[in-house]
């Protein structure tokens, strides 16, 4: 298995080697350089312009740059780009620790801003970015048709927040944080959704028929994906929940959890559904239901086990897609025309600005209006932050590039050519110039003093008002309140998200946590994952 994975990566050539040589090379050089950005980035931990992920990316392109001086611009492919290297095994412990590691009670306390911003926010930004490219490239001569022209709005629509999340900490900021965080997500499983819809219609020939089974796949794809990464994580509660795998092996626990998790991803993606979505809720059901019926040990094993290879992943990408950008074979279809390749560059970094726009600031005054609580509302300050934090494109967006407009990472079409580079030179740009201002600027909306006068407001008001308005319960439960108890379609006029929020921990209660486990709802039985925490 290392000799195939050493096989996705690097191919050096400056030795005259064996394949099992060059992949055990390449694993070598990865590591090294894993490591390398560890340290240096602990080293420029306080750097205002600086984080791990934009260390990771200057590492790549410096190592990409180096190699090809020694090969003397003979090997071009330093980094094979490999969409299922990606997509198989570097995207799924990031997504699936995102989930485990979400604060679900910020997650869904803001879920229909999210929901906003992630999924009719990334539509807005698709439209915008499609319909933008299509007019603007009509007389540059480039040869995209329709099918192209929408890919490049799902490309194009795929945020990366890496670097605005290193910076924000989610108890300093916990509104802005998670509205950042879960938009982040929702967007990039939307994009991949959009992407897979686009590739599976002929596009050509587009009426109103088409376009309503379009939008029927969309929103089927977007429901079963959730649905089987839900059932995923409640299968794996109640197997654990039910045999105690912790009375012989927390082994078998920590095992158990993360072979889960992935066989749903793979699940999806063989049912060609969105794996991201499918990964993302079963971390979330996962954290609520199975990591409260495992032994205290596997709960600590499994917190740093998923943040770590979430951690590794993404330092990974960052170089891979460091080294892929100076891959020469692709540059030299446009080197006849660096004119049209900067002007296709430049016309989609402008729709990624305007798209971004076009949607966060409308979408923000809505969800304001909505709000009757002022330290509910979205402040503008935070409004330019969650505009700025999804200005970055990543690994997602030349994932879906690659796999658009090349097959195993070669291209000989100028105009596929040309939309690769383009790709790179938006993703490069961004993360560098945005990803560099994002510290000075989060700083300079969002002084350290200030940083929580907002949320604390949110925290320290909202809910002892969540606590005594009539028909909610506080967060810790366990309580009743002789309060008059309005009807239930009053309180879902009145506090839609709080409602659905207080029935929902009424039947999570009564049906869900006796069956499936979680927090205060696993019976005693001697030998059991909870007897240490009973004893305790």
């Amino acid at each position: 298995m290392g000799f195939e994975f050493g096989a996705h990566l690097v191919r050096l050539g400056i030795l005259k080697a064996t394949s099992d040589h060059a992949s055990i090379v390449s694993i070598n050089l990865f590591v090294a350089l894993l490591c390398a950005c560890i340290v240096i980035g602990h080293l420029l931990e306080e750097n205002r312009w600086m984080n791990e992920s934009i260390t990771a990316l200057a590492i790549g392109l410096l190592t990409g740059a180096l190699i090809l001086l020694t090969t003397n611009g003979k090997k071009s492919h330093v980094l094979m780009f490999s969409e299922d290297l990606f997509f198989i095994y570097l995207l799924p412990p990031i997504i699936f620790n995102a989930g485990f590691q979400v604060k679900k009670k910020q997650f869904f306390r803001n879920f229909m801003t999210i929901v906003l911003f992630g999924a009719v926010g990334t539509l807005i930004s698709f439209f915008i970015i499609s319909f933008g490219a299509m007019g603007l490239f009509r007389n540059m001569d480039i040869g995209l048709e329709i099918g192209d022209f929408l890919a490049l709005g799902a490309i194009f629509s795929a945020t990366d927040s890496v670097c605005t999340l290193q910076v924000l900490n989610q108890d300093e900021t916990p509104l802005l944080y998670s509205l950042v965080f879960g938009e982040g997500v929702v967007n990039d499983a939307t994009s991949v959704v959009l992407f897979n819809a686009i590739q599976n219609f002929d596009l050509e020939h587009i009426d109103v028929l088409i376009a309503l089974k379009f939008l029927g796949n969309f929103f089927y794809l977007f429901a079963s994906s959730t649905f089987l990464g839900a059932f995923a994580g409640l299968l794996s509660a109640y197997i654990i929940k039910k045999l105690y795998f912790g009375r012989h092996s927390t082994d078998r626990e920590v095992a158990l959890m993360m072979l889960m998790a992935y066989l749903s991803y793979t699940i999806a993606e063989l049912l060609d559904l969105s794996g991201i979505l499918t990964m993302f809720f079963c971390g979330i059901v996962m954290s609520h239901y199975t990591w409260h019926n495992v032994t205290e040990s596997s709960r600590i094993t499994t917190k740093h086990a998923f943040a770590t290879l979430s951690f590794i992943a993404e330092i990974f990408l960052f170089l891979y897609v460091g080294m892929d950008a100076l891959d020469i074979e692709k540059w030299k279809f446009v080197k006849d025309t660096p004119a049209k390749s900067i002007g296709v560059s430049s016309i989609l970094l402008g729709l990624v600005l305007v798209g971004r726009a076009a949607f966060v600031f409308p979408l923000s005054f809505l969800s304001n209006f909505t709000k009757k609580y002022s330290g509910e509302k979205i402040t503008f300050k935070q409004q330019f932050t969650i505009w700025w934090a999804g200005l970055m494109r990543g690994a997602v967006s030349i994932a879906l590039a690659y796999n658009k407009f090349t097959r195993s990472g070669h291209t000989q079409l100028v105009a596929n050519a040309i939309m690769i580079t383009s790709t790179i030179t938006v993703v490069l740009f961004s993360t560098m110039v945005f990803g560099m201002l994002t510290k000075p600027l989060i700083r300079l909306l969002l002084p350290p003093g200030q940083k929580g006068i907002t949320e604390s407001f949110t925290s320290e008001f909202s809910a002892p008002l969540l606590e005594n308005v009539p028909g909610f319960e506080a967060e810790g439960g366990g309580q009743n309140r002789n309060l008059f108890r309005p009807s239930s379609i009053r309180m879902l006029l009145s506090k839609p998200t709080h409602t659905v929020h207080y029935y929902w921990r009424k039947f999570d209660d009564a049906c869900m946590r006796p069956v499936f486990g979680g927090r205060g709802s696993v019976p005693f039985v001697p030998g059991s994952p909870t007897e240490h925490s009973f004893h305790g």
